[in-house]
């Protein structure tokens, strides 16, 4: 895909609008609801789910066709937080048999799910660049998305 992402019709309308481009209109607009919790997910990305669910749910950004992504961002921030773990127990820089000198396995697979947890909280609208162009200015009158 080239380009921007698109943004959500509900967002642009939130944002009013800024590159009036024409909106659409038959967007598929699924219900707010908390999807349950994958069972494959490890504690630490349980703990994750019950924090962040809780919290897109009051704010009414969460439905059932974010489960996916969300389980996706739990469990990379469940990896992540094993590998910043093991970096604590271990050395950073390791010295192997052949004695040339690598940096540890953890602080590879630590940086891989620090990618991933960003690129799905973008997705999701929750780090702080996306969540700064989303307004919560209430609209007067009939929401247009309603149809």
């Amino acid at each position: 895909m080239r380009g921007r992402k698109p943004i959500p019709t509900a967002l642009r309308l939130i944002q009013g609008n800024p590159g009036k481009r024409p909106l659409n209109m038959v967007e598929p607009k699924p219900a707010h609801s908390m999807p349950t919790c994958p069972a494959h997910l490890s504690p630490t990305a349980k703990a994750e789910w019950k924090r962040l669910g809780r919290e897109m749910h009051r704010l009414g950004i969460i439905s059932q066709l974010d489960r996916a992504a969300l389980a996706a961002y739990c469990q990379a921030y469940g990896r992540w937080t094993e590998a910043e773990r093991k970096l604590k127990e271990t050395p950073t820089l390791i010295k192997l048999p052949s004695g040339y000198i690598q940096p540890s396995p953890w602080l590879a697979i630590a940086n891989k799910q620090l990618e991933l947890m960003h690129r799905y909280l973008s997705d999701l609208g929750l780090s702080p660049a996306s969540r700064s162009r989303v307004s919560t200015i209430p609209v007067i009158g009939p929401k247009p998305w309603e149809g």
